[in-house]
């Protein structure tokens, strides 16, 4: 008898609670360079840790907090590194590739 598998989500969920999984979720919806995508990973990572918690520590309104995490979400700097921060995670400016001159 094979072994039940867990819903996609849950084990997605599961995995994000991890700073380190969390880390690279978001930097590979970076990588995508879609702010739609990012947002999208954002609010995984944040649904993995609990969003009331979340905003809570981050003092955001729980209300702000999951329309900023919206489809049409735009969240303020500010806003996304005091969640980012209480994630125990931070924004990071990296050298790209240099350009072919």
């Amino acid at each position: 008898m094979s072994k039940a598998s867990r819903p996609y989500k849950e084990g997605l969920l599961e995995d994000l609670r991890d700073p380190s999984e969390a880390a690279a979720y978001l930097t590979a919806a970076l990588e995508d360079g879609s702010p739609d995508v990012f947002l999208l990973a954002l609010r995984d990572v944040a649904e993995a840790h609990g969003m009331k918690r979340l905003a809570e520590g981050a003092q955001l309104n729980r209300e702000s907090m999951y329309r900023m995490l919206s489809d049409q979400g735009n969240p303020q700097l500010l806003s996304l590194t005091a969640v980012l921060r209480e994630l125990g995670l931070r924004l990071a400016v990296e050298v790209s590739d240099p350009v072919a001159a």
